[in-house]
């Protein structure tokens, strides 16, 4: 299975120090070069950059189509145009992104993509973790994602646990 990712999932999931549930879901990840230096020069100390430099499993892969990558540009950063232009030189089967307005490029260009959210329920289904309550905690107190109360017990439901 050939999935992509930008840099966002990566990071939050190192941040909470669960980066290996995508390896244990999807085996290898491939990010574009763009998103390789945000995670490890730009990124250089935070969570997620020496991971991302001694992994065997995360591939960098150059964009096939570099005027594609360029022309997302215009609406999108550099991480999440290459990401989507590497998805679809590559033909990835999975997207993984969070970003509302890359999320909207890919729909719009019939890419399948899948957030955090979705990553954490995807492993709570295959019994990778226990819970995605502590995830999701975990994710707010230490990574600062912000999701709504609605959407936080909507993922708990879908996940089989109880928000309460």
């Amino acid at each position: 299975m050939i999935v992509v990712s930008n840099t966002s999932p990566i990071i939050n999931l190192a941040a909470i120090g669960r980066l290996e549930l995508l390896r244990a879901l999807y085996k290898k990840v491939i990010i574009p070069q763009a998103v390789y230096d945000e995670i490890t020069i730009k990124g250089a100390g935070q969570p997620g950059a020496d991971e991302i430099e001694k992994s065997e499993w995360i591939e960098v892969k150059d964009v096939p189509d570099k005027n594609l990558a360029e022309a997302f540009k215009l609406e999108l950063d550099e991480g999440e145009a290459e990401a989507i232009a590497l998805s679809i030189g590559i033909e990835a089967k999975f997207l993984l992104m969070d970003e509302r307005r890359g999320r909207e490029i890919a729909d719009r260009l019939g890419l399948t993509y899948i957030g955090i959210l979705g990553i954490i329920i995807e492993a709570r289904h295959k019994n990778l973790i226990t819970s995605a309550k502590p995830l999701l905690d975990d994710l707010i107190s230490k990574a600062g994602f912000w999701i709504s109360k609605r959407l936080y017990t909507r993922v708990l439901q879908i996940a089989g646990e109880s928000p309460g």
